[in-house]
Formats: structure tokens, C-alpha cells, sequence
């Protein structure tokens, strides 16, 4: 049975299968009927798009294993769309996306808002591939004036002085997501300019806030109650 033919069988509909969240469930845990479907909506974003993202990944996998290094866990599908307004967006924007994955985030905001550039920064040479092969093949629509890919660790890689919007989904922590946080503001001094971060799974906030340099927009949950997974915060960042 075709893949969009089953999602149907069970209602999964293209809006419906929208506010399901996804949960870890490579991890382990008992199978549940929302577990199933939540791995069925992943899928069939996927297939509509002609992308290859939902899988999880871990960064042991490919040598890459360190305590403060997060596994690839994609963020869902429509993240931006509610926690970035199109009117936010201009055409002289840049969108990064550290930690890019297999690119799905990239790819949101490459075919949803007019940026300038979409940039996604990864570690994983593997997973990089993954998101180029994902831009080259996507039934997407892309409305910004160019995509790439690269390949280098955060800790390597210089920040575009155009950079407006920062998307990440809790790639790393600790020293890695503060030296990543300062590299952003040090930018930004070298080139005054807005920037916005949207940050989904915020577990690193108190250190982006602790700097003095970021205020809190607003928030976005999938559920209810204060759980931080599922949930995005956008930051607007303060002059010095």
C-alpha cells in the first residue's frame, strides 16, 4: 500500500498530521498507536517533499561523539512557519541554521520566506551529503536566491557579518553552544544589524540570556506545559 494511502487509512491528513510531535523513539520505549503515527506524519513529509530527513542519527555513528555534540533529531516540519513571522523576513536577510542535520530546517526557510541566503552549517561530513542530496532532489518550491551546505564544526566556522536569522535545535551545549553564542554576538558588533535567534529545545536559554544581549520575542509550544523539548523560543538580540 502507497505510503500516503496508509496515512489516510488511519486519518492522518496533510494539516492533521501538522501539531503531531516527535518524540525519540529510536530510544526505545513501548509502541504506541500516537508513536506510530508520529513516525507516519514524519515519513509522509518527507515523501511529499522528496526529501530524505526523518531518520534520526547519532553522532557515534560517525566518529563525531562528545559529550556537549547532540544527535541529529529533526525539528518538526512547520517549526519556522509558526515561530517566524513572513513579515519578519526581508530580502536582504540571511538565515543560518547551525547544527543543519540533513538540511529539513534550511530547506523551511529556503522555500517559505525570501532570504537572501540559506546557510547550513554541520559537523557530519555524512550528513551533510544527506542535506545536499536533499536540495538537489526537493519537490520544494525554493524562494530564497541561494542554498548551500558546509561542512565544518561550529567551533571552525566564521560567521557572515550579514547573517540576520540563527536557527538552531539544540545542536550542542555547554562550551560549544557558548562559544557559538559568542561568535554570534562578536559578529554582530563587527557589523551592527538586527538578529534573530529562534532556538526549538532551548535547554541552553539561561546561558543566551545570561549574556545580557538577548530578550526573549516570544515562545512557541506544540503541548502544553513548560516542557522545553517541543518548544521555541525566538530571541531578538540587544545593542551593546
Amino acid at each position: 500500500m502507497p505510503l500516503l494511502v496508509g496515512a489516510a487509512a488511519i486519518g492522518l491528513t496533510w494539516e492533521a498530521a501538522l501539531p503531531l510531535s516527535e518524540e525519540i523513539l529510536h530510544l526505545g520505549g513501548p509502541v504506541t498507536l500516537r508513536g506510530l503515527r508520529q513516525g507516519l506524519a514524519r515519513l509522509v513529509y518527507d515523501r511529499r517533499y522528496g526529501v530524505n530527513t526523518a531518520e534520526f542519527a547519532d553522532l557515534s555513528d560517525f566518529g563525531l561523539d562528545h559529550p556537549e555534540r547532540v544527535y541529529y533529531s529533526p525539528a518538526h516540519w512547520g517549526t519556522l512557519r509558526r515561530a517566524l513571522p513572513a513579515s519578519d523576513v526581508r530580502e536582504h536577510d540571511v538565515f543560518l541554521d547551525l547544527g543543519a542535520g540533513k538540511g529539513r530546517m534550511a530547506l523551511e526557510a529556503a522555500s517559505r520566506y525570501p532570504f537572501a541566503r540559506v546557510i547550513g552549517v554541520e559537523l557530519s561530513h555524512e550528513l551533510t551529503e544527506i542535506a545536499r542530496s536533499n536540495l538537489a532532489g526537493t519537490r520544494l518550491r525554493l524562494r530564497a536566491g541561494s542554498v548551500e551546505f558546509v561542512r565544518s564544526d561550529v567551533l571552525d566556522y566564521e560567521i557572515p557579518d550579514d547573517v540576520s536569522v540563527v536557527f538552531l535545535n539544540n545542536p550542542f551545549r555547554g562550551r560549544i553552544f557558548a562559544a557559538a553564542v559568542d561568535r554570534l554576538i562578536a559578529s554582530a558588533d563587527r557589523r551592527p544589524r538586527p538578529l534573530t535567534v529562534v532556538y526549538f529545545n532551548p535547554v541552553e536559554e539561561s546561558y543566551l540570556l545570561g549574556t545580557g544581549r538577548f530578550r526573549h520575542v516570544r515562545t512557541v509550544r506544540r503541548r502544553s506545559g513548560d516542557d522545553v523539548f517541543g518548544t521555541t523560543r525566538v530571541y531578538a538580540l540587544r545593542r551593546p
